[in-house]
């Protein structure tokens, strides 16, 4: 072939479109088709509820027990952890629910009666700082009057009180 007819020939002709490159052809996958799927209602009368029931899982029981049909397992299954977690986390719980509650009825959360006055008191002969506060506050808790009396007159010791001696007592 000459370098003329190759150029002819690969020139379009003048009233011809121009020649469009074609892919190669793929080979068929078997077991494909090419045929219209059908299209499924989605809603109305052709649709009828097709649910099937759930298998139930199988339990393994050992021999000699009997299954309770009644009672379903636990959705919520833990593991060691975490139920030594669960465990732990339950006790500090109740122990400080205990805890509180114990220093409610022992009184040690309650809080300290406030004083609205002080009066002064001349100590007597024989007298304490509890027989003080029972006179002066009898329907006060005793011991708060006592450290009240204690604090507001700088006394370490009960034995810092002596007869004669002038005090400021607090009165509710």
């Amino acid at each position: 072939m000459s370098t003329t007819a190759l150029a002819t020939a690969a020139t379009p002709e003048a009233g011809a479109p121009p020649a469009v490159p074609v892919a190669p052809r793929r080979h068929r996958i078997a077991g494909t088709t090419t045929d219209r799927l059908t299209v499924r209602a989605c809603a109305g009368p052709d649709l009828e509820p097709r649910v099937q029931p759930r298998p139930q899982p199988r339990v393994h029981q050992p021999a000699g027990r009997r299954q309770h049909p009644e009672i379903e397992p636990s959705a919520l299954q833990l593991t060691r952890r975490g139920r030594a977690v669960l465990t732990t986390l339950s006790v500090l719980v109740f122990g400080a629910a205990i805890a509180v509650l114990g220093l409610r009825v022992a009184g040690a959360l309650e809080p300290e009666p406030q004083f609205t006055r002080t009066v002064q008191v001349q100590v007597g002969a024989g007298d304490t700082l509890w027989s003080i506060a029972q006179s002066t506050n009898p329907s006060s808790n005793t011991a708060a009057v006592v450290e009240q009396i204690a604090d507001l007159n700088n006394l370490r010791t009960a034995a810092d009180v002596v007869p004669g001696q002038t005090l400021e007592v607090p009165l509710r």
